[in-house]
């Protein structure tokens, strides 16, 4: 309950007074509501049906001098009184609703919110760990069952206030039957406990289904085109199947055991409703005024009682979403990064590279637990304004040494520094606005071109998105699209072939005008043709700009001004190319070797 109680502070401390004065509103209801009922039995006196006794109901014996007067006259005061006594309860109701409404879907997209920023500042290694589709469920659906949580909270809130009012009129009118009646709600709510705490258990099973089901739609959109040429539509089928049957399983739970409980709760209420009335003639020999009143007034509170249990079990079964999302917020605060969108950061000077990268006697493992290292005692130099190359077997590490470079990990010892500079926690944003980076997978939005370009610098104009393009041979295939700048890509770029997806994200981190330029294997999808073009572009860039490139096709290296080797997370070699490639005995020559004997 106390995952739940967080919100609802939170809730709080968004909204201020507002729910103080829907808490007074409330209870104006409920005292029209109250006022209303008690009009009945006037009512009925004047209209001459049956003569009560108004002298034993507090409050209605003020209204004894409308016997004197004529029923005409009386009569129509009276249903007017009633009349308008419900219309400002209905009137109030609606407004009261509206504000709650609001109150809440404001509430709910500014906790949304605040928990995206937090996960878009946490650490890199923080997504390395953790299911991406996790995250997408706790912000969809989690978020949602919070929001459901809260709404039955204060629909709870507001049932407890107009029952504590209904119960002081019904106490006012007869101690002792009111008191018999709590006493025998108290004991039935006893009996009800074990169907709340079903309703937690059919929670936790909603969350883990909710998150295996947004982990395979993931999966399964991600690798459409493997399943689609494997053949494996059946079993992806086979899968949803499966999954649908558990989903058709806890529904169905889920609402026996509401149909249960409601059925529990009515069958005890009538039957109590039906011992009360019998004990409150026999035994307590109540005026029929009086019963008359409380049977009223109970007949209207039994449906709250029940409500009450309702929102109850609801309340139960959200708080498992509840502590999954306080849960994520709290990882997201440990593994909080840098200070994110403060773009105004006042952690000393500007950073800028004029002399260069060095790593310092860096090591790092991803898993902390265990004692085998990603990377070891990484110490090199990497100079501005000229173009480096890492190469390597596969796992040698190449691309966990970029991500350290990129301020995307953080060494377990030694440290990176630019022109003196270590990279820390308080400046690593103003690092990352000095880097481009292209991946080898190459990343594009679901939008158009020119999106996906002004991405990175919204106030580009468009002769410079054609001059990035230029440089990434990306012009000629764009010009040939039906709406150029504006033709719309598709999810990850999926109109486009791979090499020109590549090429726009090569262009895109060119119009950027980055300080340092970061590839991946940045050629590697492009032709021939292609790779040659963009392969010149960057030999005019030397010199202007750091380039750091991982390499597998040595081809692509010739003219870099130096090559970094790295074998099982060490450092081995580093040097000219010319002058590797002559180490007969060592890795960059055995490697470089290999590549040629495939290429013949």
């Amino acid at each position: 309950m106390k995952y739940l109680m967080y919100y609802f502070k939170q809730l709080h401390t968004y909204a201020g007074k507002i729910l103080y004065i829907n808490l007074l509103g409330m209870m104006a209801i409920s005292v029209f509501e109250g006022l209303a009922i008690l009009l009945i039995i006037p009512m009925i006196n004047v209209s001459g049906v049956i003569d009560m006794n108004t002298q034993t109901i507090p409050f209605l014996h003020h209204l004894d001098f409308m016997k004197d007067n004529p029923m005409e006259l009386v009569l129509p005061i009276l249903l007017g009184g009633y009349v308008l006594i419900i219309l400002v309860q209905q009137i109030l109701q609606n407004k009261l609703t509206i504000q709650m409404t609001r109150i809440k879907v404001g509430f709910i997209n500014s906790l949304r919110l605040k928990i995206y920023h937090s996960v878009l500042q946490v650490k890199w290694e923080f997504f390395i760990k953790r299911r991406k589709s996790d995250l997408i469920s706790a912000l969809t659906n989690a978020l949602g069952r919070v929001n459901s949580g809260i709404s039955q909270l204060l629909n709870l809130i507001s049932a407890i206030i107009h029952t504590i009012i209904q119960i002081g009129i019904a106490f006012v009118l007869s101690p002792q039957i009111t008191v018999f009646v709590l006493t025998c709600g108290f004991i039935i709510s006893i009996f009800t406990r074990r169907y709340i705490t079903k309703s937690q258990i059919i929670g936790i099973n909603t969350s883990e289904i909710g998150k295996s089901y947004y982990a395979g739609l993931t999966d399964h959109f991600n690798g459409m085109k493997e399943i689609k040429s494997n053949r494996l539509e059946k079993t992806m089928h086979n899968w949803l199947d499966s999954l649908n049957n558990r989903i058709v399983h806890e529904k169905i739970e889920n609402v026996k055991l509401r149909n249960e409980s409601q059925l529990f709760y009515k069958a005890a209420s009538s039957i109590l409703i039906a011992f009360f009335i019998f004990l409150s003639l026999k035994l307590f020999h109540s005026k029929p005024e009086q019963l008359l009143i409380i049977v009223l007034i109970f007949s209207n509170l039994w449906p709250k009682f029940a409500g009450i249990q309702q929102n109850i079990e609801i309340i139960a079964s959200a708080i498992p979403a509840c502590e999954s999302l306080f849960n994520l917020q709290g990882e997201c605060g440990m593994e909080r990064e840098s200070n994110g969108f403060n773009r105004n950061s006042k952690s000393g000077h500007h950073l800028q590279i004029e002399n260069g990268i060095e790593c310092k006697d860096v090591y790092f493992r991803y898993n902390k637990n265990e004692s085998n290292l990603n990377l070891q005692n990484i110490s090199l130099n990497i100079p501005a304004n000229c173009t480096t190359a890492i190469v390597g077997r596969s796992g040698a590490g190449k691309s966990t040494l970029i991500d350290i470079l990129m301020g995307l990990l953080k060494p377990d010892h030694g440290q990176v520094v630019i022109d003196g500079t270590p990279i820390t926690g308080e400046n690593v944003y103003q690092l990352r606005k000095l880097i481009s980076y292209v991946p080898q997978d190459p990343f594009l939005f679901n939008g158009s071109i020119r999106d996906n370009l002004i991405l990175v610098r919204p106030n580009a104009n468009e002769e410079e998105m054609w001059e990035a393009l230029t440089f990434a041979a990306a012009d000629e295939f764009v010009k040939r699209l039906p709406q150029g700048l504006d033709t719309m890509i598709g999810d990850r770029g999926i109109r486009l072939s791979g090499g020109e997806r590549q090429r726009l994200v090569l262009a895109r981190a060119i119009l950027r005008k980055p300080s340092i330029l970061i590839l991946d294997e940045a050629t590697s999808a492009l032709d021939t043709e292609n790779e040659a073009k963009v392969q010149e572009a960057l030999d005019r860039l030397k010199g202007t700009m750091t380039i750091i490139v991982i390499a597998h096709r040595f081809s692509t290296i010739r003219n870099v001004d130096q090559v970094i080797v790295l074998d099982k997370g060490e450092l081995i070699q580093q040097g000219d190319f010319d002058d590797l490639a002559q180490e007969k005995r060592g890795v960059f020559s055995h490697l470089l070797g290999k590549q040629l004997e495939v290429s013949r």
